[in-house]
């Protein structure tokens, strides 16, 4: 095969030169490729799956890769040797590092078949490559295993660190429980994270993506651990809170007292239906507080029921306070009636309608109801409007 005239001199040099620093460029990236940390963990890994099949595959693309390497750098080595024998190589010298350097001087041995696939006729030729082609062929494998690697950590880099992240929420967990003196089971959580931990290290590229899974479980971690640490707040800080809660009980009481003191004041003046009586909670306080006291669960119920009594004290005394305040404010709206039955009694005097019978029998009307104890409001505002429309009506 001719390959044209050889290569000049200062031509030799150049190649050879641009030659050995490609190869040393390509022996840095398969040693970078070997040191990669996740092709280190693949190595050592137990995988299966969509993961196996591309692992398998891409360990046979490495070991082509490091065979063509091999060939690419004794062909090399071979042309230099040549530059080597003479300070001013000739021709001879030339046209074999010519040959060397641009032909198919790379000789790939052709795989032998399994016995069963083989017959006695010619064997299968090798394969001659040149130095372009060698690196093309390597640089197709690197892609290949590149993709491989870079598959992989799109599920590891995002995904290993948050279950270890709630491995160690778990493992806080168990701390917690030991502080407490009680046992949350966490096996369901331990087993679902052992499960996506494994679909995760085994088979990267053909399992499903972790993020919602590791969603829930974060979200059962987090909450569990809300509830461990209110559990142990309640048991350390149980003494002060308990009397945070007589002191809230009380507030209760004094706030109940009042709101009775004014459904009794007002009930002998306005007209109540029955769901305006006060309601009493503080009997089911005092006997929640010392079923508390009394529990022999453990303090995540304890905790709980601790954290519904404060709630159910502070609403307690605030629904007392706003049944004194609606009490009152009846008194208030009786009083504003009556403000402008006035008013639209003076405005019919001024428009000389005071002594119109139709007005002056509504006017008697609404303020017979306004001044009868108890007022009926609901009666006293119609008869109200009634009036100041039939003198709104009659002045215009």
């Amino acid at each position: 095969m001719s390959l044209g005239l050889p290569m000049s001199r200062e031509g030799a040099d150049y190649e050879l030169r641009a030659r050995a620093e490609e190869r040393d460029r390509i022996s840095g990236d398969l040693l970078d490729l070997d040191a990669h940390n996740t092709y280190q963990l693949l190595k050592g890994a137990t995988l299966r799956g969509a993961t196996a099949s591309r692992w398998a595959a891409a360990q046979a693309s490495v070991a082509a890769m490091w065979a063509l390497y091999d060939l690419y750098r004794a062909v090399l080595r071979q042309a230099e040797e040549v530059r080597a024998r003479r300070g001013k190589p000739g021709t001879a010298e030339l046209a074999e590092i010519t040959t060397l350097l641009t032909g198919p001087s790379v000789v790939l041995k052709a795989a032998a078949k399994p016995v069963e696939q083989r017959t006695l006729g010619e064997a299968e030729p090798d394969e001659l490559l040149t130095l372009d082609q060698t690196v093309a062929r390597m640089d197709a494998a690197f892609g290949e295993i590149a993709k491989t690697l870079q598959d992989v950590d799109a599920v590891w880099n995002p995904a290993l660190p948050r279950i270890e992240q709630a491995e160690a929420g778990a493992q806080a967990l168990a701390a917690l429980t030991a502080e407490l003196g009680e046992r949350l089971d966490l096996s369901a959580i331990e087993s679902d994270l052992a499960r996506v931990r494994a679909q995760v290290v085994e088979d990267p590229i053909g399992c499903a993506p972790p993020g919602p899974e590791l969603d829930r479980l974060t979200k059962l971690l987090d909450a569990s651990r809300a509830d461990l640490e209110r559990a142990v707040r309640a048991k350390r800080d149980y003494a002060t809170r308990r009397d945070r809660l007589l002191a809230a009980i009380d507030t209760v009481r004094q706030a109940e007292a009042e709101a009775r003191m004014a459904h009794g004041q007002v009930v002998v003046k306005i007209v109540l239906p029955p769901s305006a009586a006060p309601r009493n909670r503080l009997r089911d306080l005092v006997a929640h507080l010392s079923g508390l006291d009394a529990a022999t669960e453990g303090w995540l119920t304890r905790s709980a029921r601790l954290d519904a009594l404060e709630k159910a004290a502070a609403e307690a005394a605030d629904k007392a306070r706003a049944s004194t305040r609606a009490l009152f404010g009846l008194i208030g709206r009786r009083d504003e009636l009556r403000g402008r039955l006035t008013a639209t009694q003076a405005k019919a005097a001024r428009v000389g309608l005071a002594e119109n019978t139709e007005f002056t029998r509504l006017y008697e009307r609404a303020h017979q109801i306004l001044w009868t104890a108890p007022c009926d409001l609901r009666q006293a505002a119609t008869a109200v409007d009634l009036y100041q429309n039939a003198i709104h009506g009659g002045s215009r």
